[in-house]
């Protein structure tokens, strides 16, 4: 077995690596997920190690010692780190010729000509699932015979393999939290919505609805969501119980955790039965009964994509939900006591400025607890890409972030340019939190915790700081 590193790379101050399955940048309060893709073939490999550099606040020179005590290094990386991953994997060559380096992520496995074209450093790209194929280059199996693996042979071609089988049973993966245990600071991982310190994992891959921007579903996932059976997950939880006793919330990444109302209503009793406090990803269509059941077994919080108060917006993003429908279940949230972290995304196909009117009008109705508010991202490898370089909205850039991490409008149209896109964002954040309603709950929450009035104080800081650097454009 190789000694093998699963790295995510040193980058800016404050980059979210670890939300790779997602938007990778700077939030507009620090956060940070963990790289549950890189544990989970962590865990699938004896003697292995993971390294989250940037939410352990780690520079080069802390990690390059590790290219003397490797055989392989496997980084994450993604569309808007690629060119700083392939730096790093420059200089880890650099130290030790013989280190053999592969990417993971979507942005590989979408373009894993494009990727091992971009500098010799790289030896291999994984594409799709990468778990299993990892785990057999770390076996030192021939990467003639690997499924699903893209590599430079000793003459210096590129060979592609054919596509590993996608992963039907979700059992054979190995618990990621022991490897979080083992090699991670669990206090180093926390967003402004969620209970800290907090545990993060996947009980299934795959979404099944078809939103044209989202990119893992797209590129790795998949659409047929597969899952864990309850009892699996339910020991891992177990052990994080047991072993992990600082951790205040389970949040369960799966991109839509409510695609099966039945499991997801059997999983929720077995939590109760636990009195574990968790939260998920879930759409805003959750029937008032699934919600019941899911709050009576000890769920606090739901992270749900709204994205747009427009129904055209909707439909041209191929969401799957009616506004009305959001409306109902947001109110159905509130009635229970389940809190909602809301997301939304300015520049979609057919925003207008009266659309964005709609859409922060529409938040402030529905009044999730808190929001975040993104730019459309046309990452490459989604249909939103395709249709956005075919139309001319942007020129097919991979540069979606400023020097300072934070989001550049991409999407530029004849009636709404790129710039006053971005600026509704600011004004967006503004016109939600800066009201009298929503400061007398942020002000009433930390008054009843003295834990909770730090936190926000510092994110109040973080915040206010994050609308500063978003002035900070690149030309």
């Amino acid at each position: 077995m190789m000694r093998s590193l699963f790295l995510q790379a040193p980058s800016f101050d404050g980059y979210d690596g670890g939300a790779g399955a997602r938007y990778q940048m700077k939030r507009e309060v620090r956060s940070f997920w963990y790289p549950t893709w890189l544990a989970q073939p962590a865990a699938m490999v004896p003697g292995s190690k993971l390294i989250d550099a940037p939410a352990h606040d780690l520079g080069w020179d802390d990690i390059k010692s590790e290219a003397f005590e490797r055989d392989l290094i496997v980084l994450h990386t993604s569309t808007p780190s690629f060119r700083q991953d392939l730096h790093t994997a420059e200089l880890f060559k650099a130290l030790n010729p013989k280190l053999k380096i592969g990417l993971i992520g979507a942005k590989v496995a979408v373009d894993a000509q494009g990727a091992l074209e971009a500098s010799t450093a790289i030896d291999f790209v994984c594409r799709n699932e990468f778990d299993f194929t990892v785990k057999e280059v770390a076996e030192e199996r021939p990467w003639s015979e690997i499924e699903g693996i893209s590599y430079r042979n000793e003459a210096g071609e590129i060979v592609h393999n054919p596509d590993r089988a996608i992963l039907t049973d979700m059992d054979q993966l190995p618990f990621v939290s022991p490897i979080y245990k083992r090699d991670l600071t669990v206090e180093k991982y926390f967003g402004g919505y969620l209970k800290h310190p907090y545990v993060s994992f996947y009980t299934g891959r795959g979404c099944k609805s078809r939103c044209t921007f989202c990119l893992w579903p797209q590129t790795v996932g998949g659409h047929n969501y597969r899952v864990r059976s309850i009892p699996h997950v339910i020991e891992e939880v177990k052990y994080v119980m047991r072993e992990m006793p600082e951790v205040k919330e389970i949040f369960f990444d799966d991109d839509t955790l409510t695609d099966n109302l039945p499991r997801v209503e059997e999983l929720a009793r077995e939590l109760g039965k636990l009195g574990v406090t968790w939260s998920c990803n879930a759409k805003a269509n959750v029937p008032y009964k699934t919600l019941k059941v899911m709050k009576e077994g000890g769920c606090r919080l739901l992270l749900v994509g709204y994205e747009s108060g427009n129904q055209q917006i909707l439909h041209n993003i191929k969401k799957g939900l009616r506004v009305d429908v959001a409306r109902q279940f947001t109110k159905d949230c509130h009635a229970l006591g389940i809190v909602i972290h809301g997301t939304f995304i300015l520049g979609l196909p057919g925003e207008t400025l009266e659309t964005i009117e709609e859409t922060i009008n529409y938040a402030k109705e529905i009044d999730p607890h808190t929001i975040q508010v993104s730019l459309a991202a046309p990452y490459p490898g989604t249909f939103l890409y395709k249709q956005a370089t075919e139309n001319g909205w942007f020129d097919g850039t991979d540069h979606l972030l400023t020097d300072a991490g934070t989001q550049l409008a991409q999407l530029s149209y004849p009636h709404l340019p790129a710039e006053v896109i971005f600026d509704k964002v600011e004004e967006f954040y503004k016109r939600f939190y800066f009201r009298p309603r929503k400061i007398g709950a942020i002000v009433a929450e930390m008054l009843r915790d003295f834990d909770m009035l730090k936190r926000r104080l510092r994110e109040g800081v973080e915040f206010f700081t994050f609308l500063r650097m978003r002035k900070v454009k690149e030309a």
